[in-house]
C-alpha cells in the first residue's frame, strides 16, 4: 500500500496529510482532520450526506480519493460559521426548524451555500434542485426550501 503526501486548503487553512493511496477524501476529513460534518451514509454517492465543496463545486467526498484532492480548496460545514457567529443559512435552518435528526443537514446547508454562491436570488425550483442530491427522511424538504429562501433574502440585505 503506497502513501502520499497531500496538501490542500480546508476551510481556509493549508493542510498537509499523509494518506493511503486508496483513502477517500471523506475518511481523511473525518478521521485525520477531525471534521465530522460530512457523513458516510451509503459509500456510493447516492445519499449525498458526504457532500463538501471542492474548488467551488459540490462533490460527494465518499467518491473522491484524497490524493485526487491535492492542491484543492475544500469547504466543509465546520468552516461555514461558528456558534457565536453562524452563517445566515445556519440561522435560517434553525429558525425554520429545517433539521430534524440533523444527519443530512451539513450537506443540505453546503448544497444551499453552493447555490447561493452562484445565484443570490434563487427560485424555489432552484432551491429544490440544489438539494436534490441529498436525501432526507425527516423533514419533508419544505422547511429546507423555506430556510434557503429566507437565507437568500437575508444575505441580499433584505428583510424576509
Amino acid at each position: 500500500m503506497s502513501r502520499h503526501l497531500v496538501k490542500f486548503n480546508v476551510n481556509g487553512k493549508d493542510r498537509a496529510v499523509v494518506v493511503n493511496s486508496h483513502e477517500r477524501l471523506l475518511d481523511t476529513l473525518r478521521n485525520r482532520l477531525d471534521l465530522k460534518g460530512a457523513k458516510d451514509g451509503c459509500s456510493s454517492g447516492d445519499c449525498g450526506t458526504c457532500m463538501v465543496i471542492m474548488n467551488g463545486r459540490l462533490v460527494n467526498s465518499c467518491l473522491i480519493l484524497s490524493a485526487q484532492a491535492r492542491a484543492s480548496i475544500i469547504e466543509t460545514i465546520e468552516g461555514l460559521g461558528t456558534t457565536d457567529s453562524p452563517h445566515p443559512l445556519q440561522e435560517a435552518f434553525i429558525r425554520f426548524n429545517a433539521s430534524q435528526c440533523g444527519y443530512c443537514i451539513p450537506a443540505m446547508i453546503l448544497s444551499a451555500k453552493n447555490l447561493l454562491d452562484r445565484n443570490p436570488k434563487p427560485s424555489r425550483v432552484d432551491a429544490r434542485r440544489a438539494v436534490s442530491g441529498v436525501l432526507c427522511r425527516c423533514t419533508g424538504y419544505y422547511k429546507i426550501f423555506d430556510a434557503i429562501e429566507y437565507a437568500a433574502e437575508q444575505m441580499r440585505g433584505g428583510h424576509a
